[in-house]
């Protein structure tokens, strides 16, 4: 019997639930404030003025969640997922009120980045929880729910943002994470029994959390603020590229030497979750930078509402949704190679329709390739994470998990960094052809307001290039997806429990200095202490 199972044995069917839901509940509150923002924004710049740092409510929430994922997994490796869980939730609950009783821009920015640093906890230690307590095919069962938790909070994130900001004030929009964020604290508090406690006292690597965060802060700035605010060939930008690169360089020098390191590099020696790693990255990549510039086709090509670009997504989240549903028990049939085959031919697809949508398409046209960009994310998502996750023992469960979470995300920030440079640089040339005297920045166009003060004369030819832009962004995707056609080949095929098997033996180092996993049931009448496996 495995770890897992053996420990999962022991609890009753009632403490499971209930301890899934709380972790679950975490995940929702995460998921949710990334596109809860959005709405209100608006209504909040009104207030707070400071329309020159729009960018940067955004930006500092997904800095600091982005920088810290690898660090909480490690950390609930460590430590222990439920004190780890109960501190980031204790994290991103300060922050929100905080954000909620911001008085400035500066303040709500700041704020926004604490919210972010609770975030990168909960996504991935909620995921390391549930793992814990499921067999290997209950995890893709239990991978589908939280794929559709996480697709559902997307998805209604703005629309809640909207209502709550038009019914009571902005503030609130923070406001609302305190009775769910509670409750589920409560819930794994009394609930949840630590599965592995070590006995021995941890020396957490400092050198190596300094050198991460610093390296991931500076990629993901630099990126994100590369051809916005700052020109690529800016000061800023280049020093935060080669300083990133510096440190990079020392947080490996620093991994190698430290005794227990935040990311131990033997674990890129199994081969299911070295390829979920980089499999993740052109995932992560394809889904933000059509997340975030179809909206802007919607509405400047298609002439359509801001309610409606915000309805063209639902497809592809709802698609996400069935995917993984779908995705979950065949995985296990089929081997995570095959799945992840499936999911890049359903993204070549969506994206091959894509590029084929211009002026004279409608909603359909791009809903159609919407759900099946979906259901490639879908089957892509439930085929890296379990891979990741079954390819390692329990206490090394949490640092898995982080990686597969840290690599989409930073692939999204990729993503969208190639998307804008695209457009933007299409979109200028275009502009410069058709107003030749006018000197327009195109940077200041990325809104339909902006778009929409031309002539009417001038319109129609405002939106060509528009979808011309845009056009060579669904290219660029089209192209991200055929190379992410040949990562597959990295991902062992045959059997998920075959695979799970021959990864365990592969790794040879002690878990933990001293050999000792002991199983234990404190405070808990239902379980018994189990004996190493």
């Amino acid at each position: 019997m495995s770890t897992t199972t053996a420990y999962a044995a022991q609890l009753s069917k009632r403490r499971i639930v209930l301890t899934t839901a709380g972790a679950i509940s975490g995940m929702f509150l995460a998921a949710l404030d990334s596109t809860i923002v959005a709405t209100a924004m608006p209504t909040i710049i009104g207030d707070l003025h400071g329309i020159d740092h729009y960018a940067w409510v955004f930006t500092a929430y997904l800095l600091a969640e982005i920088a810290s994922i690898p660090l909480w997994g490690r950390l609930a490796d460590m430590y222990g997922r439920k004190r780890i869980f109960l501190l980031g939730m204790v994290i991103f609950l300060a922050g929100s009120v905080l954000c909620g009783l911001s008085a400035s821009m500066l303040q709500l920015i700041l704020f926004r980045a604490v919210q972010g640093v609770g975030a990168g906890c909960l996504l991935p230690v909620a995921q390391t929880i549930v793992a814990d307590l499921y067999t290997l095919e209950q995890r893709a069962k239990l991978s589908a729910v939280m794929s559709a938790v996480f697709g559902f909070s997307s998805v209604i994130g703005p629309l809640i943002g909207g209502f709550i900001t038009d019914q009571l004030s902005w503030h609130w929009v923070f406001f609302v994470n305190l009775p769910i964020g509670i409750a589920a604290i409560i819930l794994v508090q009394v609930v949840m029994i630590e599965p592995v406690t070590n006995r021995h006292r941890h020396r957490l690597d400092w050198l190596g959390m300094c050198t991460l965060l610093g390296w991931t802060v500076l990629l993901v700035f630099a990126l994100e603020m590369g051809g916005r605010d700052y020109a690529w060939g800016s000061p800023i930008i280049v020093g935060s590229f080669v300083t990133s690169a510096i440190l990079f360089v020392a947080f490996v020098c620093a991994e190698r030497k430290a005794a227990e390191p935040l990311i131990p590099f033997s674990l890129f020696k199994v081969p299911a979750l070295r390829a979920s790693s980089v499999i993740g990255v052109p995932l992560g990549m394809v889904m933000f930078a059509i997340i975030s510039f179809l909206p802007l086709f919607v509405q400047v090509v298609l002439h359509s509402s801001a309610t409606d670009a915000g309805r063209v997504l639902t497809p592809m989240m709802l698609a996400v949704v069935i995917g993984s549903a779908i995705g979950s028990p065949v995985v296990l049939r089929i081997g995570y190679r095959l799945m992840c085959v499936a999911s890049f031919g359903f993204l070549l697809l969506g994206t091959g329709l894509l590029t084929q949508v211009g002026v004279d398409s409608s909603q359909f046209d791009v809903s159609v390739a919407m759900v099946c960009i979906g259901t490639g994310m879908g089957f892509g998502f439930i085929a890296t994470m379990l891979a990741a996750q079954n390819s390692v023992d329990l206490p090394r469960m949490g640092v898995a998990t982080g990686l597969a979470n840290f690599t989409r995300q930073l692939g999204g920030v990729f993503g969208v960094a190639i998307a804008a440079a695209l457009m933007l640089a299409t979109l200028t040339d275009r502009l410069t052809e058709l107003f030749p005297r006018a000197h327009i920045k195109a940077a200041s166009l990325l809104s339909p307001q902006a778009a929409a003060r031309f002539p009417a004369e001038t319109q129609d030819l405002v939106r060509g290039a528009f979808a011309d832009a845009l056009h060579v962004v669904f290219v660029g995707a089209l192209v991200i997806v055929l190379v992410g056609m040949l990562t597959v080949a990295l991902m062992p095929g045959g059997k998920p429990a075959d695979i799970r098997d021959a990864a365990h033996a592969s790794l040879h180092e002690p878990v933990l200095p001293d050999g000792e996993i002991i199983y234990v049931a404190a405070n808990a009448p239902d379980v018994e202490p189990v004996p190493p496996a």
